[in-house]
Protein backbone atom coordinates (compact mmCIF):
# COMPACT_ATOMS: atom_id res chain seq x y z
CA UNK A 1 0.00 0.00 0.00
CA UNK A 2 2.67 2.70 0.20
CA UNK A 3 4.67 1.56 -1.95
CA UNK A 4 1.95 2.37 -4.03
CA UNK A 5 1.32 5.88 -2.67
CA UNK A 6 5.05 6.51 -3.15
CA UNK A 7 4.81 6.26 -6.68
CA UNK A 8 1.09 8.24 -7.48
CA UNK A 9 3.24 11.02 -5.01
CA UNK A 10 6.02 10.45 -7.37
CA UNK A 11 3.50 10.62 -10.74
CA UNK A 12 1.48 14.25 -8.97
CA UNK A 13 5.08 15.50 -8.41
CA UNK A 14 6.33 15.06 -12.35
CA UNK A 15 3.21 15.31 -14.39
CA UNK A 16 2.39 18.56 -13.54
CA UNK A 17 5.83 20.09 -15.58
CA UNK A 18 5.40 17.88 -18.41
CA UNK A 19 3.80 20.03 -21.70
CA UNK A 20 0.09 18.68 -22.73
CA UNK A 21 1.75 17.14 -26.04
CA UNK A 22 3.11 14.97 -23.69
CA UNK A 23 -0.08 13.92 -21.66
CA UNK A 24 -1.05 11.12 -24.64
CA UNK A 25 2.49 9.85 -25.29
CA UNK A 26 2.51 9.33 -20.95
CA UNK A 27 -0.44 7.51 -20.85
CA UNK A 28 0.35 5.44 -23.86
CA UNK A 29 4.35 4.60 -22.79
CA UNK A 30 2.49 3.51 -19.34
CA UNK A 31 0.24 1.46 -20.72
CA UNK A 32 2.56 -0.60 -22.78
CA UNK A 33 5.05 -0.99 -19.97
CA UNK A 34 2.13 -2.49 -17.53
CA UNK A 35 1.24 -4.68 -20.71
CA UNK A 36 4.69 -5.89 -20.76
CA UNK A 37 4.22 -8.45 -18.14
CA UNK A 38 1.01 -9.58 -16.07
CA UNK A 39 3.22 -8.72 -12.70
CA UNK A 40 4.04 -4.95 -13.59
CA UNK A 41 2.63 -2.78 -11.09
CA UNK A 42 0.57 0.42 -13.46
CA UNK A 43 1.41 3.02 -10.69
CA UNK A 44 5.19 2.10 -11.28
CA UNK A 45 4.26 2.20 -14.96
CA UNK A 46 2.66 5.16 -14.71
CA UNK A 47 5.27 6.79 -12.57
CA UNK A 48 8.53 5.87 -14.95
CA UNK A 49 6.61 7.09 -17.61
CA UNK A 50 6.02 10.47 -16.37
CA UNK A 51 9.47 10.62 -15.09
CA UNK A 52 10.79 9.59 -18.42
CA UNK A 53 8.41 12.44 -20.48
CA UNK A 54 9.56 15.16 -17.84
CA UNK A 55 13.51 14.82 -17.56
CA UNK A 56 13.70 14.25 -21.30
CA UNK A 57 11.88 17.78 -21.96
CA UNK A 58 13.99 19.62 -18.71
CA UNK A 59 17.50 18.03 -20.87
CA UNK A 60 16.58 19.97 -24.37
CA UNK A 61 16.51 23.23 -22.07
CA UNK A 62 19.61 22.01 -20.09
CA UNK A 63 21.90 21.39 -22.95
CA UNK A 64 20.62 24.53 -25.11
CA UNK A 65 19.84 22.11 -28.23
CA UNK A 66 20.16 24.13 -31.06
CA UNK A 67 18.58 23.36 -34.47
CA UNK A 68 18.70 19.68 -33.97
CA UNK A 69 20.17 16.57 -31.87
CA UNK A 70 23.27 16.10 -34.41
CA UNK A 71 24.23 19.85 -34.06
CA UNK A 72 24.01 20.19 -30.79
CA UNK A 73 26.46 16.64 -30.76
CA UNK A 74 28.52 19.10 -32.94
CA UNK A 75 28.46 22.08 -30.85
CA UNK A 76 29.37 19.40 -27.72
CA UNK A 77 32.38 18.11 -29.69
CA UNK A 78 33.91 21.28 -30.58
CA UNK A 79 33.49 22.44 -26.59
CA UNK A 80 30.64 24.62 -27.53
CA UNK A 81 28.24 22.17 -25.06
CA UNK A 82 28.98 20.75 -21.54
CA UNK A 83 26.35 17.86 -22.72
CA UNK A 84 24.17 16.58 -25.15
CA UNK A 85 25.33 13.96 -27.20
CA UNK A 86 23.35 10.45 -26.99
CA UNK A 87 24.85 8.73 -24.28
CA UNK A 88 24.32 12.18 -21.86
CA UNK A 89 20.46 11.75 -22.57
CA UNK A 90 20.53 8.31 -21.68
CA UNK A 91 22.81 9.07 -18.57
CA UNK A 92 20.32 11.34 -17.13
CA UNK A 93 17.28 10.29 -17.31
CA UNK A 94 18.61 6.94 -16.37
CA UNK A 95 20.10 8.46 -13.06
CA UNK A 96 16.25 9.95 -12.72
CA UNK A 97 14.73 6.77 -13.52
CA UNK A 98 16.75 4.71 -11.05
CA UNK A 99 15.22 7.02 -8.12
CA UNK A 100 12.23 5.54 -8.80
CA UNK A 101 13.49 2.22 -7.31
CA UNK A 102 11.45 -0.27 -9.79
CA UNK A 103 10.63 -3.71 -8.49
CA UNK A 104 8.73 -4.44 -11.30
CA UNK A 105 10.65 -2.99 -14.45
CA UNK A 106 14.28 -3.56 -15.11
CA UNK A 107 16.46 -0.42 -16.71
CA UNK A 108 18.39 -1.55 -19.54
CA UNK A 109 21.29 0.30 -21.69
CA UNK A 110 20.86 0.24 -25.18
CA UNK A 111 23.45 0.61 -27.81
CA UNK A 112 22.89 0.79 -31.53
CA UNK A 113 25.80 0.94 -34.34
CA UNK A 114 28.67 1.44 -31.84
CA UNK A 115 31.69 3.43 -32.25
CA UNK A 116 30.46 4.59 -35.63
CA UNK A 117 28.95 7.99 -37.01
CA UNK A 118 25.40 5.88 -36.53
CA UNK A 119 25.70 5.49 -32.95
CA UNK A 120 23.34 5.79 -30.59
CA UNK A 121 22.42 4.98 -27.30
CA UNK A 122 19.07 4.91 -25.29
CA UNK A 123 17.32 3.62 -22.41
CA UNK A 124 15.38 -0.15 -22.78
CA UNK A 125 12.86 -0.96 -20.15
CA UNK A 126 11.74 -5.22 -19.92
CA UNK A 127 9.62 -6.64 -17.40
CA UNK A 128 11.90 -8.75 -14.98
CA UNK A 129 12.99 -11.83 -16.27
CA UNK A 130 12.16 -10.19 -19.96
CA UNK A 131 14.52 -10.45 -22.92
CA UNK A 132 15.90 -7.48 -23.70
CA UNK A 133 14.84 -7.50 -27.21
CA UNK A 134 11.21 -7.78 -26.12
CA UNK A 135 11.39 -4.48 -24.03
CA UNK A 136 10.88 -0.77 -24.80
CA UNK A 137 13.24 1.65 -26.12
CA UNK A 138 13.31 5.35 -24.20
CA UNK A 139 15.08 8.02 -26.70
CA UNK A 140 15.22 11.55 -25.29
CA UNK A 141 18.07 12.44 -27.99
CA UNK A 142 16.37 11.25 -31.20
CA UNK A 143 13.47 13.84 -31.20
CA UNK A 144 15.37 16.68 -29.16
CA UNK A 145 13.39 16.34 -26.04
CA UNK A 146 10.04 15.07 -27.24
CA UNK A 147 10.55 11.32 -25.53
CA UNK A 148 10.95 8.78 -28.30
CA UNK A 149 9.55 5.36 -27.46
CA UNK A 150 8.77 1.91 -29.04
CA UNK A 151 9.35 -1.62 -28.77
CA UNK A 152 12.83 -3.00 -29.47
CA UNK A 153 12.04 -4.78 -32.15
CA UNK A 154 9.64 -1.96 -34.02
CA UNK A 155 12.16 0.21 -33.87
CA UNK A 156 13.03 0.62 -37.96
CA UNK A 157 15.16 3.47 -37.56
CA UNK A 158 17.57 1.09 -36.05
CA UNK A 159 17.17 -1.73 -38.01
CA UNK A 160 20.23 -3.79 -40.77
CA UNK A 161 19.23 -1.98 -44.01
CA UNK A 162 18.38 -4.02 -47.00
CA UNK A 163 17.80 -3.15 -50.38
CA UNK A 164 14.34 -2.51 -49.80
CA UNK A 165 11.22 -2.12 -47.11
CA UNK A 166 12.02 -3.71 -43.21
CA UNK A 167 14.57 -5.92 -42.78
CA UNK A 168 13.12 -6.56 -39.11
CA UNK A 169 16.28 -7.37 -37.66
CA UNK A 170 17.36 -5.09 -34.82
CA UNK A 171 20.57 -3.35 -34.65
CA UNK A 172 19.90 -2.66 -30.67
CA UNK A 173 22.59 -4.33 -28.18
CA UNK A 174 22.32 -4.15 -24.82
CA UNK A 175 25.37 -3.02 -23.28
CA UNK A 176 26.29 -4.78 -19.89
CA UNK A 177 28.77 -2.60 -18.38
CA UNK A 178 26.29 0.47 -18.27
CA UNK A 179 22.96 -1.67 -17.54
CA UNK A 180 24.93 -3.00 -14.56
CA UNK A 181 25.45 0.87 -13.51
CA UNK A 182 21.28 1.88 -14.12
CA UNK A 183 20.36 -2.12 -12.16
CA UNK A 184 23.23 -1.33 -9.05
CA UNK A 185 20.34 -0.16 -6.86
CA UNK A 186 19.07 -3.60 -6.83
CA UNK A 187 22.10 -4.29 -5.10
CA UNK A 188 23.32 -1.26 -3.61
CA UNK A 189 26.55 -0.53 -5.55
CA UNK A 190 27.36 3.22 -6.30
CA UNK A 191 30.20 2.88 -8.63
CA UNK A 192 29.44 4.64 -12.05
CA UNK A 193 30.83 3.71 -15.30
CA UNK A 194 33.52 6.04 -16.68
CA UNK A 195 32.95 5.87 -20.50
CA UNK A 196 30.47 4.49 -22.86
CA UNK A 197 31.19 2.04 -25.72
CA UNK A 198 32.52 5.04 -27.98
CA UNK A 199 35.88 6.77 -26.98
CA UNK A 200 34.43 9.70 -28.65
CA UNK A 201 30.62 11.23 -29.04
CA UNK A 202 29.11 10.60 -32.36
CA UNK A 203 25.18 10.95 -31.26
Amino acid sequence: MMRRVFFIFALLLVVHTATASDERSIKDLAKALTALARDVDPAEAQALSATAHTKARSLKKEYRVFLNPEFTVFLYNIGMRKRGWCGHWAQDIGAELKELKCKTLVLHWGEAYPNTTSENNALVVTARNQRFEDGIILDGWRRAGRLFWCPVIKDDEYEMEQHYGHSGITMWRENMKWSAWLQEYQQESEEKPNTASASSATR
